[in-house]
């Protein structure tokens, strides 16, 4: 896989899965665009020992406003995003009655409604150059439910539905959209 002269934004990067995808497309050469909390150097350090310093951008997903500084950023630095890699997302656990309704807010947030407004960000510039993937990380759990993860299976399986319209909707241009439903990811320690 050679990705010379493209760039991929992947969220949710500076840990686990989100930073093995970045370190993976960093490696087959793309510029990398890092985001995430957490140890950003370390994270940074990791992908700048595949051979090119990412860049990095510090945006809260539950923030629209934020997020469009972060794709106008991609676009300023690095003339736009080639690859979208939606990887971001939290967790709360607890039944349907007694699920915090702000918990519920931030999860929907992050882990479905970033993924659309990255993607409707990104989409006018692969359009123009008839070219990009997107690639958004869902869950098992964007296909089965689990008790006590009422938020997160509605996102998941959010991520599913809205990544087959997005496939649907870009099936005739050089743009392609995919979700990914990984099980149980054992955590860096």
């Amino acid at each position: 896989m050679n990705l010379q002269g493209k760039t991929a934004l992947v969220t949710g990067s500076t840990s686990g899965i989100g930073l093995g995808i970045a370190q993976t497309l960093a490696n087959a050469g793309a510029q990398v665009i890092l985001n995430g909390f957490g140890d950003v150097d370390a994270a940074i350090n990791a992908v700048s020992r595949m051979g090119k310093t990412p860049g990095y951008h510090e945006a809260d997903l539950s923030d629209e406003s934020q997020i469009i500084n972060m794709m106008a950023y991609a676009r300023r630095e690095f003339g736009g995003v080639d690859i979208l890699v939606n990887n971001a997302g939290i967790q709360y656990v607890s039944p349907v009655e007694s699920f915090p309704v702000e918990k519920w807010n931030a999860i929907i947030a992050i882990n479905l409604s970033s993924v659309f407004h990255t993607t409707r960000l990104a989409l006018p510039e692969m359009r123009t150059r008839n070219w990009g993937r997107i690639i958004n990380i869902a869950s098992v759990h964007g296909l089965v439910a689990s008790k006590d993860k009422s938020a997160y299976v509605a996102a998941k399986h959010g991520v599913v539905g809205l990544t087959k319209t997005i496939a649907l909707e870009t099936a005739q241009t050089g743009i392609t959209c995919n979700a990914l439903c990984p099980g149980w990811v054992l955590p860096p320690r």
